[in-house]
């Protein structure tokens, strides 16, 4: 049975039907052949799935980032950044990375960011000298840490699916966004030292005092949204309304840069944008019952013990995993299919179970800028207006580098747990 959803649900993917369809018709496929499971478990199991009081933080966080996007925070964070690290050589690119790190922890989505900062700074790193696919790989792969640094809708789907605390996710997320931006600023440091690129980023850069003060409101967001969850004030459900909160009230009645008239549109894109999410979460939680009832859980964490004869194997073996799926399999869906199933085998390898999410979540961002279904590499190119395959080469050397970090995440735990230990234990 599971060898024939899972060549359906494939099927399903390669003729480009959507996501949320090709799960739930495989799921349906497998209840109609090979069991006598009534039909009327389809919509129970779906609502089941979407029947989770921490899920309410994915719509708000959504309608958050969008505010956030349409009421002009992006350019102020942009003009900080580059007054922060623009005067070095190569230092528009370095404010790209620096900028996608803030604005991650006001969206918490890899795409809004790649449009949000993409659409100022790739064309100012192109009218300083950088080439166009340069300019959009560096896009691309900086967004991803939308991601990873909290807060993070990929996040709150692991910690929902595999019934592991959000608030120690988040807290975990914050090294390995970290590491992977400071990685991303090193390379693209050498990266422009070596081709002679970014000699004159510092022209036209705001003063450090003048650009701290237009963007001091939004740097507020992420400080209220963390320290509120780690202080223990708010959950990280709450922290979403909270943000949508102090995003009106930022783009109404300070910046003043949207107005009532502009907020159905904000709503309808960001309905959209949830009720995608949510059918995705639906579908998967009627295929994750399938599968559970079916026993595949057992007989896979039953060949993982007998196969790998430690965790540094079987976590070799999850990234390769991961890496590939992530490069084909919108993340949402891979994180909700995969996660239930593979996160008790890590817990009997001895893996800790926030530890695992973040290399789950950080391996499948590195598949949101990779070839050939990467969703960053899309909106980037887009907003370059350049073809997809021209920017591969470009590529390489941000692939590495993440892939470096990936392996660091992996193999040294403290990276990730050393602030969720320091508070929750």
């Amino acid at each position: 049975m599971n060898l024939a959803i899972a060549l359906a649900l494939i099927l399903f993917f390669a003729i480009s039907v959507p996501v949320a369809v090709s799960i739930a018709l495989s799921s349906i496929f497998g209840i109609v052949l090979f069991t006598n499971i009534p039909l009327l478990v389809v919509p129970q199991r779906m609502f089941v799935g979407l029947d989770s009081f921490p899920l309410m933080a994915v719509p708000f966080f959504i309608l958050a980032g969008n505010i956030m996007v349409k009421s002009g925070v992006a350019a102020r964070l942009v003009d900080f950044a580059k007054s922060l690290v623009g005067g070095m050589q190569g230092g528009l690119a370095c404010a790209c990375v620096v900028t996608c790190m803030i604005f991650a922890a006001v969206s918490g989505s890899s795409v809004a960011t790649t449009f949000a900062i993409g659409s100022i700074l790739i064309p100012a790193m192109v009218k300083h000298g950088y080439p166009t696919p340069m300019a959009a790989s560096i896009q691309a792969s900086s967004a991803e840490l939308g991601v990873i640094i909290p807060p993070s809708v990929p996040l709150i789907l692991y910690g929902v699916s595999t019934e592991t605390s959000i608030g120690q996710l988040f807290m975990a997320g914050l090294g390995p966004g970290l590491l992977i931006g400071g990685a991303l600023i090193l390379m693209v440091v050498i990266w422009c030292r070596i081709k002679g690129y970014g000699k004159d980023d510092g022209d036209g850069n705001l003063p450090l005092t003048a650009s701290m003060g237009r963007a001091f409101l939004a740097l507020l967001m992420p400080v209220i949204i963390i320290g509120g969850i780690y202080g223990g004030i708010f959950t990280p459900t709450e922290a979403s309304a909270i943000a949508v909160v102090y995003g009106l009230f930022l783009g109404l009645i300070v910046y003043r840069t949207i107005s009532f008239r502009d907020l159905p549109t904000i709503f309808r894109e960001s309905v959209v944008s949830s009720a995608s999410v949510m059918l995705i979460i639906s579908a998967a939680a009627l295929l994750s019952f399938i599968i559970s009832r079916s026993g595949l859980p057992n007989e896979i964490g039953e060949w993982a013990r007998a196969t790998f004869e430690s965790k540094y194997t079987f976590l070799l073996a999850i990234n390769l995993l991961l890496f590939i799926v992530g490069m084909f399999v919108e993340t949402a869906a891979a994180i909700l299919i995969l996660a239930p199933i593979l996160a008790p085998i890590a817990i009997a390898f001895g893996i800790d179970p926030v530890h695992f999410g973040i290399i789950v979540v950080c391996n499948l961002a590195l598949g949101m800028f990779t070839p050939p279904l990467g969703i960053n590499l899309f909106a980037a190119c887009q907003v370059a207006q350049i073809r997809v395959e021209q920017i591969f080469r470009s590529l390489l050397l941000p692939v590495l580098t993440v892939v470096l970090c990936l392996m660091t995440i992996t193999y040294v735990p403290a990276i990730s747990l050393f602030l969720r230990d320091l508070i929750y234990r």
